[in-house]
């Protein structure tokens, strides 16, 4: 994948993230269901070693980061997990298709 392809994707990833940080608190009071299901994410990414950042090519300096970003994210449940990773391979794809056309080209 290339490195705009990637940076696109962090960005998204970014966005989730804060978007499911901002949930544990509703209304000013903190939301134990919603930081059960965070806490249950990031336990299952770090005794799994579910890293996203890996997938999409990213070498995090501090171990555990990568883990604990994806535990965040999976936290948000099954559907938003399979639409995130449908976007990642999507845009995956299509950059190695315009790749193939530019090496095609030249």
């Amino acid at each position: 994948m290339d490195k705009l392809a990637s940076i696109i994707i962090l960005a998204g990833i970014a966005e989730a993230i804060w978007e499911t940080i901002k949930m544990v608190f509703n209304h000013g009071k903190l939301d134990f269901n919603k930081l059960g299901a965070i806490l249950v994410g990031i336990l299952l990414c770090i005794v799994t070693g579910a890293d996203i950042l890996s997938l999409i090519g990213f070498s995090p300096k501090i171990n555990y980061v990568g883990q604990v970003l994806t535990g965040l994210l999976i936290s948000r449940g099954a559907n938003f997990a399979h639409d995130l990773l449908t976007s990642i391979y999507n845009l995956q794809q299509n950059t190695r298709t315009d790749n193939t056309k530019v090496e095609t080209k030249l």
